[in-house]
C-alpha cells in the first residue's frame, strides 16, 4: 500500500514541478502540451489494472472520459475567471463547475463514442472561448523558488495518491471519476498563477485543453483492449496512444509557430 501511495506521490509532483519548469524554460505554448501527457491517469490505471476486473476497468475508463469532458469546462472556467480573480477563487469556481458536470456526464448513455463526441464538442467551444478571448503567450522570467515548487507538487501528489487510492474501493463509476479530476490542472493553474502571473496561467491551461487529447486517447485504449490482452499490455497501448498523440499535438504546434514566425518576417519585408 504504501509503495502505490508513493508511486502516484512522486508522477504528480513531476508533472506539477515539471510543467512549472517548463513553462519557464520553453513558454506556455509547450507547457500546455507537457500537462497534457497521462502522467497523473498512467499511475491510477496501471494498479487498477492488477487488481480489478474487466467490467470493473471498462466501466472506470468510461466514467474517465465523462470526467475529461467536465474538465474542459473546468478549464473554460479558470481561463474565463482567472484574469479578474486570484487564483484560489477562480480555481474554486472551476472546481464547483467540474463536480456537477461530471456527474451529469456520467449519466448520458451510450458508450466511449458518445463520450469522444462530447468531449471534440466541448473542445470545439473551449477553442471558441479561447480565441474571442485572444489570450496572448506572454514571454515568462523564472524566478528562483525551488522549495515552493516542489513544496505544491508533493502536496498535489498527496491528494492523488490518497483520491486514486480510496477510488478504487468505491467502484467503477466513483472510482474513474475521481481518477480523471483535474487536480494536476488545479495545482499547475495554481502554481503558475502565483509565480508567474495570471497571463501565463492562463495561457498554458488554455493550451492543455488540445492536450488532454493524449488522455482521451489513453482512456480509449484502455476501455478497447482491457479484457482482449494481458493488463500490461493494456498499459503499454494506451501508454503508447496516448504519447503518440502528444508527439503529434507537439509537431502541429511546432509547424505552426514556424508558420507565424515566416508570416511575420514577410509582413515586415526585407
Amino acid at each position: 500500500m504504501l509503495s502505490v501511495l508513493l508511486a502516484k506521490l512522486l508522477a504528480t509532483a513531476v508533472v506539477v514541478v515539471g510543467v512549472s519548469l517548463a513553462v519557464g524554460k520553453l513558454g506556455p505554448r509547450l507547457g500546455g502540451i507537457i500537462a497534457g501527457t497521462p502522467i497523473v491517469l498512467g499511475p491510477g490505471y496501471f494498479f487498477m489494472l492488477q487488481e480489478h476486473s474487466t467490467a470493473f476497468i471498462q466501466a472506470a475508463a468510461l466514467s474517465t472520459l465523462h470526467a475529461l469532458v467536465a474538465t474542459l469546462l473546468f478549464s473554460i472556467s479558470f481561463v474565463v475567471t482567472a484574469g479578474r480573480l486570484n487564483a484560489l477563487a477562480s480555481l474554486g469556481i472551476a472546481t464547483l463547475c467540474w463536480v456537477p458536470a461530471a456527474l451529469i456526464f456520467s449519466r448520458v448513455p451510450g458508450g466511449v463514442g458518445v463520450a469522444v463526441l462530447m468531449y471534440l464538442a466541448m473542445l470545439l467551444l473551449a477553442e471558441g472561448v479561447r480565441r474571442a478571448l485572444r489570450l496572448t503567450q506572454p514571454v515568462v522570467v523564472a524566478r528562483s523558488g525551488w522549495f515552493d515548487l516542489l513544496l505544491r507538487g508533493l502536496l498535489a501528489g498527496v491528494l492523488v495518491s490518497v483520491a486514486t487510492t480510496l477510488a478504487v474501493r468505491s467502484g467503477p463509476l466513483l472510482s474513474g471519476m475521481l481518477v480523471g479530476f483535474p487536480v494536476g490542472l488545479f495545482t499547475i493553474g495554481w502554481t503558475l498563477h502565483e509565480r508567474y502571473g495570471a497571463d501565463v496561467a492562463r495561457a498554458t491551461v488554455s493550451m492543455a485543453q488540445k492536450g488532454m487529447l493524449s488522455l482521451v486517447a489513453f482512456g480509449v485504449v484502455t476501455a478497447t483492449l482491457v479484457g482482449h490482452v494481458p493488463p500490461m499490455m493494456v498499459f503499454l497501448g494506451s501508454l503508447l496512444a496516448s504519447m503518440a498523440v502528444s508527439a503529434m499535438l507537439f509537431l502541429v504546434s511546432q509547424w505552426q509557430f514556424r508558420r507565424d514566425c515566416a508570416r511575420r518576417r514577410d509582413a515586415i519585408g526585407p
